[in-house]
């Protein structure tokens, strides 16, 4: 650790990190200060240490036997959000580092007379996480907005991508000829906005939020929707349909109020159970209509304790 800025810990219980406070430890887990901090951490890796980057955790469920490696928590990071210049002389882009959180990105845009980005008030999540996945809701995705990014190769190295560099689509991202997530992470990115009205963005945000709080299970433990929507239909349409609604497996239970989140009421979910509930949900709805559900949640780590 010595010349570097961030805090290194060892047996992390990622229960706090994850919004389902469920699941295993981290055998080790670093806080980065910044982008450059977490680049040289990166260099002093063993070169095949297992890795996973957190951000506020709400994607993401980790098994019960933890996770064998290094955890990235880039929510603890000051995570930088600012008005750049843009090389065409149009509106400035706005640049936010992956560990700033979504919904502070769309209150940043509105502020400076910015719409577009009002959607991902409603994004419970990080900015990196939000590139990764192609987070959407409300008619909008994250990638409609992006110009260029930065990500952090796993030798420590800081690059800068063009859009044109990815395959996007619905809830996925994919680096072209590589695999991102398993060499190469985000670490930032230029959002274009579109010039607007700073008050009917906000107002716009307090509507979207005011919707959130009425169709989501915001009282309980969860990680915001697990599966993606198929073509045409919609996972929580789906489970309603098979009955599920209330159905629980140990401390895990599928939401009374939206179908498509599993939330933790009492605390006492294990990630086993929440990983069962989920399998139980897909082969219910694969049973009764032929549609195989997509999880949107990341599951990593060991069933039980090495």
């Amino acid at each position: 650790m010595s010349g570097l800025r961030g805090e290194l810990r060892r047996d992390e219980p990622m229960s706090k990190h994850v919004t389902w406070r469920a699941g295993g430890t981290a055998a080790r887990a670093y806080l980065p200060a910044d982008c450059e901090d977490l680049a040289e951490f990166m260099r002093r890796l063993p070169e095949h240490e297992p890795m996973c980057f957190v951000g506020l955790g709400s994607n993401l469920l980790v098994r019960d036997g933890g996770f064998r490696g290094t955890v990235i928590l880039m929510h603890k990071t000051r995570a930088a959000i600012r008005l750049e210049s843009s090389p065409t002389g149009l509106l400035p882009c706005v640049y936010a580092e992956a560990g700033a959180a979504s919904p502070k990105l769309a209150r940043f845009a509105a502020e400076h007379a910015m719409e577009g980005a009002e959607f991902l008030a409603g994004v419970p999540g990080t900015v990196g996480g939000a590139l990764a996945m192609n987070a959407g809701c409300y008619g909008s995705e994250t990638w409609e907005f992006v110009e260029r990014v930065r990500t952090i190769a796993r030798p420590g190295e800081l690059r800068e991508r063009a859009r044109a560099d990815f395959d996007i689509g619905y809830r996925h991202v994919g680096l072209k000829g590589a695999r991102l997530g398993g060499d190469e992470w985000f670490a930032g990115a230029w959002f274009r906005f579109r010039a607007g009205d700073a008050p009917r963005a906000k107002k716009r945000i307090r509507e979207l939020l005011s919707q959130r709080v009425a169709t989501q299970p915001l009282n309980h433990p969860n990680a915001g929707s697990v599966f993606r929507n198929p073509p045409n239909d919609h996972a929580a349409r789906l489970i309603e349909a098979c009955g599920l609604k209330g159905f629980a497996i140990g401390g895990a239970r599928i939401s009374e109020k939206h179908a498509n989140f599993i939330v933790n009421p009492d605390g006492r979910a294990s990630a086993a159970d929440i990983e069962a509930l989920i399998d139980h949900a897909r082969r219910t709805v694969r049973e009764r209509f032929g549609i195989a559900l997509v999880p949107e949640v990341r599951i990593v780590g060991l069933e039980t304790p090495a």
